[in-house]
């Protein structure tokens, strides 16, 4: 009895690709996590000190965000 391999073969251009694939998911991801800090920071940034009193936040925390 003979047996057949019908699995498409792996090639070297594939396995790059999907390196490069997640490497520009990566800094897509990164850059999208700073723009929401940088965000954050920005809304944080316009309340007065007495809204950040209320929040339990001081002008000096806001750079942690």
């Amino acid at each position: 009895m003979a047996a057949f391999d019908y699995t498409p073969a792996q090639s070297l251009n594939a396995g790059f690709s999907g390196r490069i694939g997640f490497a520009f998911s990566s800094l897509v991801a990164t850059v999208a996590q700073w723009n929401a800090a940088r965000s954050t920071r920005a809304q944080l940034s316009k309340l007065t000190d007495r809204e950040l009193s209320d929040i339990g936040l001081s002008r000096g925390n806001i750079a942690d965000f």
